[in-house]
């Protein structure tokens, strides 16, 4: 069983949320989903693992950060102007209110349930720096970002000129930009609240770290320095073979492929370890 919720964030923005698997809300963990840049709920792979998770007996929540852009009917970016106003603190905020928000009852579940995290992309860095606010059980990133400091000296100065950068979404073909508040966000926050490295140190809980590699976006060699930072004996580190970004699942999605079933297999068996046997 579906259901889309509404959720008001304490910054005034609304978050779109798509749960799956509501039958077993009262009975298994929450797997909580986290998009990446210019991602969304519902694109390729999102609404699929979604079904697929709940099936194995898990109630599952993707949702839409208030500023990715992105239309209802999830297929196109359409309002630049909040594009541009976002900031990686934001999210961070957003889904620490997700977190939140299934803690508190706010899917109609019993406060009792314990959550997963799957990230991917930036939602990976999101993931695991929302652990220095508010705690989940387990996390798992793909393809995720080890730093969000990704910018040249040179573009850093003509974004502070310009007063905002300049990006085409490489899907739509459409010219979006970020305002310099998130170039500030990052400079001013990379050694603390938005620090991967800090919070991989300090996380104390079961992380599964799945990289393409042939990645091409983000380099695996992220996924290997996260790995590097992290408690051994609570991580694993999972490559795949001759794999991309989006371990190859086009937006709309055609359906899945071996590399990306290797995907779900390996975060299914990690959180089932966890969740189910323990």
């Amino acid at each position: 069983m579906n259901r889309e919720f509404r959720l008001k964030s304490n910054e005034g923005n609304v978050l779109d949320i798509s749960a799956v698997g509501l039958e077993n809300i009262n009975k298994a963990p929450c797997l909580i989903l986290v998009h990446g840049f210019k991602g969304f709920k519902d694109w390729g792979f999102f609404p699929y693992t979604s079904e697929i998770l709940s099936k194995c007996g898990y109630f599952v929540v993707s949702f839409d950060f208030s500023h990715n852009g992105v239309s209802k009917n999830g297929s196109d970016f359409f309002n630049v102007e909040s594009f541009a106003k976002n900031t990686i603190s934001l999210e961070i905020s957003e889904l620490v209110q997700i977190i939140r928000a299934y803690k508190s009852g706010f899917f109609g579940n019993t406060i009792t349930g314990k959550i997963g995290i799957i990230g991917h992309s930036r939602g990976g860095g999101i993931a695991i720096l929302s652990s220095l606010i508010e705690d989940a059980d387990a996390y798992v990133v793909w393809a995720s970002i080890a730093k969000f400091d990704r910018y040249t000296e040179r573009q850093k100065t003509e974004w502070r000129k310009q007063g905002k950068i300049e990006i085409v979404n490489s899907r739509t073909k459409q010219v979006l930009q970020m305002n310099v508040e998130m170039l500030e966000d990052i400079e001013n926050n990379k050694n603390n609240s938005l620090c991967v490295k800090k919070a991989v140190n300090k996380l104390n809980k079961p992380l599964l770290i799945i990289h393409g590699t042939e990645d091409l976006t983000v380099p695996i060699a992220e996924g290997e320095q996260i790995y590097d930072w992290s408690n051994k004996s609570i991580t694993e580190l999972k490559r795949i073979p001759a794999c991309g970004h989006t371990f190859d699942i086009v937006h709309p999605f055609s359906g899945s492929n071996k590399k990306f079933d290797q995907v779900i297999k390996k975060t299914e068996d990690f959180l089932n370890e966890i969740f189910i046997k323990s």
